[in-house]
């Protein structure tokens, strides 16, 4: 093959160019550097259609607002942030699908998946990429495990966590109370009612009955029965996101009971407790993260009531969360010069001590393993038509 010849005159030029090059680089490398860095990547399975898609539209309108921000104020130690979501209509095999392709036409950092079924499958491709931190929609307690799941947490307590916060809570109001635990028969239902009944039992509380039903089911009368026989002091819904919550209540309150009724995270939101009617006043829960129209001190929140005036749902925060930590960690990664792998990104999220979220949680945070195990209890006014206060912050970090 013949060597390719450069003549003298040509030779001249290439070399002083790369003179000039370098010495512009020598002059301003910052500058030079931030035109050479590429982005730093969020992928998404967001659920936008389908039966998740109430949550899946607030979440990827909470993390565009971030990333929105955030490039509005530089960015991130001199790069951008890029956001490249796909619908997956709450389908683990589409999700799956999505990643495969996102991650095969974009260098992704940070991944933001759609569900518990998604987070345990892909598991296995995040440990052999290791260049990926994950979080998501779930708060599984099986992924609340850094030695399974290294490269992923949970933006909020895991569900057992959740009724932890609960617990402590009855604990607190009444001592020696009778709780039960109605759940749908899910994985997701299931999750942590043994290990709950456990620590209740632990917290001098009493569970007198454990019921199971279809989640979304119809004709509870017979478990209401039950229920009321039971006469529970607090009712503990997990499993569900609004059916048949409404239904107990109603038929409940209908027989006598008066039992104090609560639930965890996707039952939480404003609206979805608001569709319970009158019968929902004072219906009780915790949430990880305060409301939209929160008046306590919270300068994040009033960043976002800006950039939208009307109410945003609760799985917008969790988007816009999820969104700052993936941030606060590539931020810290770069900052002391580590490569964006899943290792470092994680090392980075592990290293948050006493972190202020901007008011999101009314408490600064410390992440030690997977999750965010604080959390507050809330009480519904449906005069006022909105989730109030019933507890302080309420922390189970060790």
């Amino acid at each position: 093959m013949e060597k390719t010849l450069i003549s003298q005159p040509r030779r001249s030029m290439l070399m002083a160019a790369a003179s000039v090059g370098a010495s512009a680089l020598a002059a301003s490398p910052l500058s030079v550097l931030a035109q050479i860095n590429k982005d730093i990547v969020i992928g998404g399975s967001i659920p936008m259609t389908g039966v998740f898609a109430f949550a899946g539209v607030g979440i990827n309108a909470g993390i565009a607002d971030f990333v929105k921000m955030t490039n509005d104020a530089g960015g991130v130690e001199g790069r951008k942030l890029k956001y490249v979501p796909e619908d997956t209509g709450y389908k683990v095999d589409v999700s799956v699908a999505t990643f495969k392709k996102l991650t095969s036409q974009n260098k992704i950092n940070l991944y933001y998946g759609d569900s518990t079924g998604f987070a345990k499958t892909i598991n296995p491709e995040l440990n052999r990429n290791s260049n990926i931190l994950m979080a998501g929609a779930s708060f599984a307690t099986e992924l609340n495990n850094p030695q399974k799941y290294p490269n992923q947490f949970l933006v909020g307590p895991d569900y057992t966590e959740m009724f932890g916060i609960l617990l402590r809570h009855i604990a607190k109001e009444k001592p020696g109370a009778k709780v039960a635990f109605v759940y749908s028969d899910s994985e997701f239902g299931r999750d942590p009612i043994e290990s709950s009944e456990k620590l209740a039992k632990e917290m001098g509380l009493n569970v007198p009955i454990k019921i199971m039903t279809p989640a979304g089911s119809v004709d509870i009368s017979t478990e209401v029965i039950k229920l009321r026989r039971a006469a529970p002091d607090y009712t503990i819904f997990h499993g569900y996101i609004l059916a048949p919550i409404p239904e107990f209540v109603t038929q409940g309150k209908q027989m006598g009971m008066t039992s104090k009724w609560m639930g965890t995270f996707w039952t939480m939101d404003n609206s979805t407790v608001m569709q319970m009617g009158e019968n929902g006043d004072g219906f009780m829960g915790v949430m990880p993260f305060r409301y939209y129209y929160d008046t306590e001190k919270a300068p994040m929140l009033e960043k976002i009531r800006a950039m939208r005036p009307e109410y945003q749902s609760t799985a917008y925060i969790q988007g816009f969360l999820a969104a700052m930590l993936f941030t606060e960690s590539a931020r810290r990664c770069l900052k002391t010069g580590k490569p964006l792998t899943g290792a470092n990104l994680k090392a980075a999220l592990n290293s948050l001590e006493n972190f202020d979220t901007g008011g999101l949680i009314g408490v600064p945070i410390t992440i030690k393993g997977n999750s965010i195990p604080v959390g507050r209890v809330y009480r519904a006014d449906f005069k006022a038509k909105k989730m109030l206060p019933a507890s302080e912050w309420i922390s189970l970090a060790k």
